[in-house]
């Protein structure tokens, strides 16, 4: 039998609710193995498969989500094998039910990581739309005019109200109305819908081995919340890139909750990708 100070300790030793993996609410999540088994669900799944979470672990994905849509998702996923890229779907129907979701998966340490998310009910291909223009737009901009031209023309593509736009040492900014400071953008998860909400825990919760970290929508920490919450920021869309070995990010914040569009993110890093392209194009001018 253990003593009071053992049981203290082994209650220590357990992650508090807010120290576990999380996604955050009005998300999905499924940790899959290669095989697509699921090994990890988010807590909410009954809402997305109509099956508790509890149910799904160690079975394969197969026996929840319609033939025709798992077959196309799986096609999707081995054109991506070998990347470390992002895939998406949009407007997938994964089960009978009528709503429609869209789709982020990736591999990561040998993990399949399936996001899901609810599809807008409008503007459905408005942003891919939008792109090409605004790139051409940038056509006669060089030096500093290119970083804010390229910022002004992302928080158009987003909607959000500032854009930051970080490349070494070099900075720009595009912003409507003041905000108390800029977001410090490193380790947050690539989108956050509300930087106010409380995460969805995943399950099993003691699960060591995760690649929820890579997840595109992982609950921001505590820490990361109080700190956006000071700075009047409650949704943020991070858009990393790379030109001429050089990292590169644009930052786009918003005052107000935003719901998570996996379009618009998939567009935004699509400007970000012709971005760094013009970036190089402007270094061989000088």
């Amino acid at each position: 039998m253990e003593s009071a100070d053992e049981m203290e300790a082994d209650v220590a030793a357990k992650p508090r609710p807010s120290e576990l993996a999380c996604i955050q609410p009005g998300s999905y999540l499924l940790e899959l193995s290669l095989d697509w088994i699921v090994l990890r669900a988010s807590e909410n799944v009954h809402h997305l498969l109509s099956e508790s979470h509890v149910t799904l672990i160690d079975e394969p994905l197969e026996s929840f989500v319609r033939a025709q849509t798992l077959h196309d998702i799986r096609n999707l996923f081995s054109r991506l094998s070998g990347t470390l890229g992002v895939a998406r779907a949009y407007r997938v129907r994964l089960t009978d039910d009528p709503d429609l979701v869209d789709i982020a998966f990736q591999l990561s340490d040998g993990r399949v990581l399936l996001e899901a998310v609810p599809s807008p009910e409008s503007g459905v291909g408005e942003a891919f739309g939008t792109v090409g223009g605004l790139i051409a737009g940038l056509g006669d901009s060089s030096g500093q005019s290119l970083l804010d031209g390229g910022c002004r023309r992302m928080r158009a593509l987003t909607g959000y109200d500032r854009v930051t736009l970080t490349i070494g040492d070099r900075r720009a900014e595009s912003t409507r109305g003041a905000f108390a400071s800029a977001a410090d953008p490193a380790d947050l998860p690539m989108i956050v819908a509300d930087a106010n909400a409380a995460g969805v825990p995943l399950f099993p919760r003691d699960e060591e081995e995760s690649s929820v970290g890579d997840a595109l929508m992982r609950a921001p920490s505590r820490e990361q919340q109080d700190k956006l919450g000071a700075d009047g920021i409650r949704a943020i869309l991070r858009v990393p890139f790379d030109s001429n070995g050089s990292s590169g990010e644009f930052c786009c914040e918003s005052r107000t909750p935003r719901e998570p569009n996996f379009e618009v993110h998939a567009a935004a890093e699509l400007f970000a990708q012709l971005f760094a392209m013009r970036l190089q194009i402007d270094s061989l001018k000088g």
